[in-house]
């Protein structure tokens, strides 16, 4: 049998009287990306911490890369790597000396070789010697994320990557996590958007009030409620659909479909 990337085992945590975690148990697949979904509040954070050894929990045991999180922490912190609901870049360096610092910190040689080879990949060169304070949002999450990956770790944590984000940048991220797992890097993603989810995981586990409610496939989901009553009705577009068709990239007046129907209307007039 496959060994888990990441395997929990009844984890509690208490916060005084509040109890957040409430024996939470599951495991995730070398290679794929799991998807902790649930609310504000509901522990998905207090997780993260555990299994990235930033927090002891109260019961229960969890493993990563077969290393245990609080017996073994340092072995877990050489397997993985942590990036968190705001990006953890250095709004005075530029995009390439974030990435040579955290190169040199991890005791990497030919620290701008790598540097250069991620701001390629996350389509930064442009930007690379530019101050992160006049980045975008989207391009310090990218540049977050390449951050992370610098020493090529087992495993991902990604805590709500996209909170704050335009559409634009959401699915610049999606892209991201997707190519992340076909490289077989192990992914756990929290999120509270249920798009999210369902557009990344492999698995998706829904987190609720300290406890695992369900755990499965999209498909396996689906399958505890009731087949849905087709009703045939006429599909209006999202409006995130109409803004990524207006702004998306090679968008112009000339094939805008608003523009041109207000064309329309004023040589009707």
């Amino acid at each position: 049998m496959t060994t888990a990337a990441i395997r929990v085992e009844g984890i509690e945590k208490s916060y005084k009287d509040l109890h957040v975690l409430r024996g939470v148990d599951f495991e995730v697949s070398p290679g794929s990306i799991f998807a902790l979904l649930g609310s504000n509040g509901a522990g998905k954070t207090t997780m993260v911490k555990i299994l990235s050894t930033l927090l002891k929990a109260d019961a229960g045991s969890a493993a990563v890369e077969g290393f245990d999180v609080a017996t073994e922490s340092l072995q877990v912190r050489q397997s993985i790597s942590l990036t968190g609901q705001f990006a953890a870049v250095d709004e005075v360096l530029s995009g390439k000396e974030n990435l040579v610092l955290v190169a040199k910190l991890r005791h990497l040689k030919n620290p701008g070789q790598i540097a250069d080879h991620l701001l390629a990949q996350f389509s930064l060169t442009e930007a690379g010697s530019r101050k992160v304070a006049g980045y975008s949002g989207g391009m310090r999450r990218r540049l977050d994320i390449a951050m992370s990956l610098i020493g090529n770790p087992e495993v991902i944590f990604l805590d709500e990557p996209t909170t704050g984000l335009d559409p634009e940048a959401r699915l610049e991220v999606w892209h991201i996590v997707k190519n992340l797992a076909k490289r077989g890097t192990t992914v756990l993603l929290t999120t509270q958007y249920l798009d999210e989810a369902e557009q990344l995981a492999d698995r998706i586990a829904i987190l609720h009030e300290g406890r695992i409610i369900a755990n499965g496939t999209l498909a396996e989901l689906k399958q505890l409620l009731p087949p849905a009553k087709i009703e045939y009705v006429e599909k209006q577009p999202s409006l995130e659909d109409i803004f990524l068709a207006l702004v998306g990239s090679g968008a112009q007046a000339g094939n805008n479909p608003v523009a041109s129907n207000n064309e329309s209307v004023k040589d009707r007039s």
